[in-house]
């Protein structure tokens, strides 16, 4: 699952073939704002980009929530919001707001029972018929212990969560004792460079994954085209990774909105 920032990349992601998608916070935050996923990105912004995201292809996708941006009424809102733009699922988490990215440092947690609260809050929401999954994320491996990483998603499973995910196990040994002690579907994050090791998707499978999310590659890739473009410009040069011209109508949609143009046009 291709982590997206915004409704162009979510496209790319479903033209390549995937059956699913990840709208990632860090990402739309520093596409949008130019800023780090340290919890500057509002509600009202992330929900904004979630539609123009969710409306741009018809795979599924899985949004960032956050902390859910308040107490259980915010939270409550947060997921009718998210399902309301379009999501299968969200994520949300149980960092002490402002919020930061996973595979960063400067994190720590609400306490365990808060934690909970924030999911049976999201669970509330879905039974009052927000049509959307909740994948409760805890942070508390890094803050706390893995030991008690385990025992919120346990909590979090007990409650009514759809999907759990335990942030930033440092090694396969983790990964296998997070797996084996929780039940239902679980998610791996992947990051280059990050904290987690990035294993073949069989072997995750093996071990009792399901979903392996690639939160930032398209975000990472594309900032080093991006700079090598405009390196080769500064010198001079013409962009060489640069596609046709006909190729990028292509991949913009122009040939969908020339057909349609054509099919409403009047003599």
């Amino acid at each position: 699952m291709p982590g997206c920032h915004d409704a162009l990349s979510a496209r790319l992601v479903e033209e390549a073939g995937f059956e699913l998608g990840f709208m990632s916070g860090f990402a739309v935050s520093a596409a949008r704002l130019a800023m780090p996923d340290a919890g500057l990105i509002s509600y009202g912004e992330l929900a904004d980009q979630a539609r123009n995201i969710c409306r741009a292809v018809s795979i599924p996708l899985i949004g960032d929530g956050d902390t859910g941006f308040g107490s259980a009424q915010n939270i409550k809102r947060t997921v009718q919001g998210y399902a309301d733009a379009g999501f299968a699922c969200i994520m949300l988490e149980d960092q002490v707001a402002p919020k930061r990215c996973g595979h960063t440092e400067g994190k720590s947690v609400v306490s365990r029972d808060e934690a909970l609260m924030r999911i049976r809050a999201a669970v509330d929401a879905r039974e009052a018929g927000a049509d959307i999954l909740i994948m409760a994320r805890t942070d508390a491996r890094a803050c706390v212990s893995l030991e008690e990483a385990i025992e919120r998603c346990r909590g979090f499973r007990s409650i009514g969560a759809d999907v759990t995910f335990l942030e930033a196990p440092l090694n396969e040994d983790e990964m296998r004792r997070y797996c084996a002690s929780v039940d239902g579907p679980k998610m791996a994050n992947l990051i280059e460079g990050g904290r987690t090791p990035l294993l073949p998707h069989a072997l995750l499978e093996s071990i009792g994954y399901t979903i392996a999310v690639y939160p930032l590659t398209l975000l990472n890739v594309s900032i080093a085209a991006m700079r090598g473009a405009l390196s080769e410009l500064r010198a001079g040069a013409p962009a060489t990774a640069a596609m046709d011209f006909e190729a990028l109508k292509a991949a913009v949609g122009f040939p969908d909105y020339y057909a349609e143009e054509a099919r409403y046009r009047t003599v």
